[in-house]
């Protein structure tokens, strides 16, 4: 089938399956997920454990310095201001010296902690673009006609751009905010274990509500992650297809459709903005409460001289100290599970799986001759319909092979096999008798080179984009190409000549020309097997004159599969092959068959009544 395309099954369950199954799958699949994200984060993390140690080094030092501060304070209450009443001002001056070294060591050590943090995720970030950029260039096109490039620019920008959001201030913040939780509960405790248990009496309300936060907004973040790359998505989708939206009309509808996805977007935010509103504020209360709980508790002993002034201060201050962090980690939450969610997508994008792979020991083919065998080759898309059932076809090498046909007939999928975007499903594929599947990706993409309809053209110059068919040739091999397929001429017309830039998709160029571009870059690749599939279909007949004049160039001495509506450049094939349902039905020199009764003679009249 010319062109089609196949989307990835749904799952399908059993049809017997109770809701405690399905239960018992969605927690299996979910843990899964999670399981593969954990993976993926430790994968990131591993090779960076000595600088994750340094840098627990420092907030733990930070956090020392922090912690430090409240117990120096009833020091002084307690010892040093008697003392001082007594005339002994060292003992004032040691506290207030060992308070200055503490604030300074815990501030330096923060900042470096800052930093050494930074980097850390940087670094991740950084890694984990390259990662998610190679595994989608590796991935077949399969993946690529099924997986919508919104979905993979969602995975490059919003899903990345959360995780940035964690690690470059919501984990540093966390981490500092339990080691200060901890060391500070632990020093209350020491200090005093009676306004150590109003504390841990605090902690019940407080443990309670963080949990009721953590089970609402992780539903309404993953609601938040789907309803911001479905928007993505439709944005993208309608950038790229500006001239279809333009040409019918149809910008109300996509703006209602952009609206409403908008509008979710926004719903879905404002429902985390209204569980963030009860759970900071709540945390609050119970902080304060518990504040004037150990100061009634803390007074009272006070009071009664079973506690001195210096250590109820230094409660007081480690009570309101405690429940600071809790609310940036209320805060870190938020982030958390936005990022958690993005990277269970980042996984699923990192854990997809090529479905044409690179062969574990390749048989190696330097110099092609260009002989290619289909051998008994039945193909179907996924689990569709058998699009070619059973397909035997030898090419000679140098032989120049017209495949004509309606649509849907099998052509642009013969043409997936022979470069190998797809593999057989059954049967081989042959280069000068080695299985394409055997052959290593170099090998095979020097030697097989297809050129398409849509002819793209990379921002950057002309030099670079015809430099495409083989990085690092000389201006001399680029010129000669260009010469050779006729586009010397109207490139040095250019306001730049080979240096002139041209724009996304070409901009700066006709059709025709840029067709005749990509066919210098296909000469300069100088393959053994050429394959154009639809190369001409979308110039007028000016440009095609043009187009065919390089064609005849650029198809000498070399094996080549021409797809074509066109009956114009079939005139130039060897050997024309009409498909019908996948097979061959026709088989011969394109004058005998048009001299014929059969299938291409009908083609042909058909095309030859359209030109008059």
């Amino acid at each position: 089938m010319s062109g089609a395309t196949h989307s990835p099954r749904p799952a399908r369950r059993p049809t017997d399956a109770t809701a405690d199954d399905a239960t018992r799958l969605d927690s299996a699949t979910s843990k899964s997920v999670r399981s593969r994200s954990l993976r993926l984060l430790g994968d990131l993390l591993r090779p960076r454990a000595r600088s994750l140690a340094w840098a627990g080094v420092l907030v733990v030092l930070a956090t020392l310095g922090q912690v430090a501060g409240p117990w120096l304070v009833s020091l002084a209450i307690d010892d040093a201001v008697p003392a001082l009443m007594d005339g002994d001002a060292s003992t004032l001056a040691l506290v207030g010296s060992a308070y200055l070294v503490a604030a300074v060591a815990g501030g330096l050590c923060a900042g470096a902690y800052v930093r050494a943090a930074a980097r850390i995720a940087q670094s991740v970030l950084l890694d984990l673009r390259r990662r998610v950029f190679r595994h989608t260039q590796l991935l077949s096109l399969e993946f690529h006609e099924s997986y919508t490039s919104g979905r993979i620019i969602s995975r490059q920008t919003s899903d990345l751009e959360a995780l940035r959001e964690l690690l470059d201030g919501g984990l540093t913040g966390v981490v500092s905010s339990l080691m200060l939780m901890i060391f500070t509960g632990l020093t209350l405790f020491l200090m005093d274990w009676r306004s150590g248990l109003v504390l841990a009496a605090a902690l019940v309300p407080a443990w309670l509500l963080t949990r009721w936060f953590q089970k609402h907004s992780q539903v309404f973040y993953r609601e938040q992650r789907t309803t911001s790359a479905r928007l993505i998505v439709k944005f993208v989708e309608t950038m790229t297809g500006m001239r279809a939206v333009q040409a019918f009309r149809r910008e109300p509808t996509t703006e209602a459709e952009y609206d409403r996805l908008g509008e979710e977007y926004r719903d879905a935010n404002l429902r985390i903005f209204s569980v963030n509103g009860r759970y900071q504020p709540g945390l609050v209360l119970i902080g304060n409460v518990a504040v004037a709980a150990a100061l009634a508790v803390g007074g009272w002993r006070v009071y009664s001289g079973a506690l001195d002034v210096g250590v109820l201060v230094a409660a007081l201050l480690y009570v309101k100290r405690f429940f600071q962090p809790i609310q940036q980690l209320g805060m870190f939450y938020n982030s958390l599970q936005s990022a958690v969610a993005a990277l269970e997508k980042v996984s699923g994008l990192l854990a997809e799986e090529p479905t044409v792979v690179e062969p574990r020991r390749p048989t190696p083919l330097p110099q092609a001759r260009g002989a290619l065998h289909l051998a008994d080759v039945t193909f179907r898309y996924g689990d569709g319909p058998v699009i070619l059932p059973d397909l035997d076809l030898a090419i000679p090498a140098g032989q120049t092979v017209a495949l004509v046909g309606t649509t849907g007939a099998g052509k642009s999928t013969v043409a997936k096999l022979v470069t190998r975007f797809y593999d057989a499903t059954q049967g081989r594929v042959l280069l000068d008798g080695v299985d394409v599947r055997d052959l290593s990706t170099t090998d095979l993409r020097r030697a097989v080179v297809m050129v398409t309809q849509e002819a793209y053209l990379f921002s950057g110059s002309v030099r670079e984009n015809i430099a495409l068919g083989r990085p690092g040739a000389p201006q001399e091999d680029i010129e000669a190409a260009a010469r050779a397929v006729g586009a010397h001429d109207f490139i040095m017309a250019m306001p730049d000549g080979y240096d002139t830039e041209v724009n996304k998709r070409g901009g700066r160029v006709s059709a025709g020309q840029r067709q005749l571009l990509s066919f210098a870059r296909a000469f300069l690749a100088d393959p053994a097997v050429l394959v154009l599939d639809e190369a001409t279909s979308s110039l007028d007949l000016p440009g095609e004159r043009l187009v065919q004049r390089g064609l005849q160039t650029l198809l000498a001495d070399r094996t080549a599969i021409i797809i074509a509506h066109r009956l114009s450049t079939v005139d130039i094939a060897d050997r024309v092959l009409v498909m019908e349902h996948g097979r061959v039905i026709e088989d011969g020199a394109p004058a005998d068959l048009a001299a014929g009764d059969g299938r291409y003679a009908a083609l042909y009249a058909a095309w030859r009544d359209s030109l008059v």
